[in-house]
């Protein structure tokens, strides 16, 4: 028995081990920034995509934002995509000032599919753009974003994830811990990453492609985490995801527990799905051309699956102690104090986090709740993993519109203004 359990046992654990010293590794490399010279001067035109699906509560605001942004309105225009609507949504964003497409096809349903519509629609004007630039209908935009995209285009950076913050993180504990989560990733794996010269990933919102990329690779991204598939979908190719600290994006989270679950299982689904298409071509191509950026990717395409391994070790381990049927050699790897530096640490590094970037009092409170929440995203995931080939898409419903003054601009003093 224990031989047999071995096999399935030992395996697990040395993936642990890997997988906990490089979140450690990469925890650590986010507390710090890259110090450069910004060149703000506007160079880049933008094609702004945002796609909505009876959206009318919240477009509007989203429009009315975007034409006030500080970058030459000549050098960017406003495309939204009324997709298979039944409300108001076109209209609304007419009157607040965007160029609206109306979009159905009751078949091919959901963003990603959107996206790829809009995409060729504006390959065929007579106005050429440099980026598009794609954000969520419930989001709201900090004035900069478009001069830092620029800043990032002139380096040469050609495919750009924008800094995911919160709008909404006082409204109740779930779009609290929701937030919470959001600022982690946003420096423990966005910033690191692009700390240590490695690709990210796409986060759906805040995104900045240019539009010779798409071209070039074409888009054909519709699984229900169309971001993630792009992102690995280039990477194959030696194109990497970079990272814009400045450019900040305020997304709505969920108000509730269900809205949250729906919303991270569909995550989890495309997450999945994804990973059982892009693993072995990442692993082959990184071997193939000795390219440790593509070997890399599949730490992030491989995140839900290291979650249900380290679920499958927690509940043995519980088992092992009164019971013990397999050899645990964690300790055995790394010893117990090394364990303990990096579980100290891991747990000291968000709190820092959230002094860096200021967070609202109620948000310290939700702090507390914050490993409940993490804790949900194990049957989620598990859940995520059952129905990973279920492509039905699940439309998060907004119905509270808030504008940009009512939003506190979080990192305001982290970005340079200077133009």
């Amino acid at each position: 028995m224990n031989h047999f359990l071995d096999l399935i046992m030992i395996p697990i654990q040395v993936i642990i081990v890997y997988y906990s010293i490089y979140y450690f590794v990469l925890a650590v490399c986010g507390m710090w920034r890259r110090k450069e010279k910004k060149n703000y001067t506007p160079k880049n035109t933008f094609a702004i995509i945002v796609c909505a699906h009876n959206e009318e509560a919240v477009v509007g605001q989203l429009v009315e934002n975007l034409t006030i942004l500080d970058y030459p309105r000549d050098m960017y225009d406003i495309f939204v995509v009324a997709d298979n609507c039944t409300d108001n949504t076109a209209k609304v964003a007419i009157e607040a000032g965007a160029k609206v497409y109306v979009r159905e096809n009751k078949t091919e349903v959901g963003k990603g599919y959107a996206m790829g519509w809009m995409f060729d629609r504006v390959y065929e004007m007579d106005r050429k753009y440099d980026a598009f630039v794609i954000f969520d209908a419930d989001n709201l935009v900090h004035p900069q974003f478009l001069r830092e995209m620029n800043h990032h285009l002139e380096k040469g950076e050609s495919v750009i994830q924008g800094y995911l913050n919160a709008k909404n993180p006082s409204d109740t504990w779930i779009s609290g811990t929701f937030a919470i989560a959001f600022w982690m990733v946003n420096h423990m794996w966005h910033l690191a990453k692009y700390n240590l010269g490695l690709s990210t990933a796409l986060g759906g919102t805040g995104m900045c492609i240019r539009t010779d990329i798409i071209k070039k690779y074409g888009w054909d991204c519709n699984c229900l985490t169309e971001d993630m598939e792009f992102s690995m979908k280039l990477l194959i190719h030696g194109v990497k995801t970079s990272w814009a600290h400045d450019a900040i994006v305020y997304d709505e989270k969920p108000l509730t527990f269900m809205q949250s679950w729906n919303q991270r299982k569909r995550w989890a689904q495309g997450h999945f799905d994804c990973g059982e298409r892009y693993i072995p071509k990442l692993f082959t191509e990184g071997i193939k051309q000795g390219n440790l950026l593509i070997l890399d990717g599949i730490f992030q395409i491989t995140q839900p699956y290291f979650l249900l391994f380290s679920t499958v070790y927690l509940v043995m381990t519980y088992i092992n102690a009164f019971y013990p049927i397999y050899t645990n050699i964690i300790y055995q790897v790394l010893p117990v104090t090394v364990w303990k530096v990096i579980g100290v640490i891991q747990y000291i590094i968000p709190l820092i986090v959230l002094l860096q970037i200021k967070v609202p009092p109620k948000v310290w409170f939700y702090y507390l709740l914050y490993p409940i929440f993490m804790y949900t995203w194990i049957p989620v995931t598990f859940l995520g993993f059952l129905h990973r080939h279920d492509t039905a898409w699940s439309h998060t419903k907004h119905t509270r519109g808030v504008a940009l003054g009512e939003v506190k601009l979080t990192r305001m003093g982290n970005m340079n203004t200077k133009k």
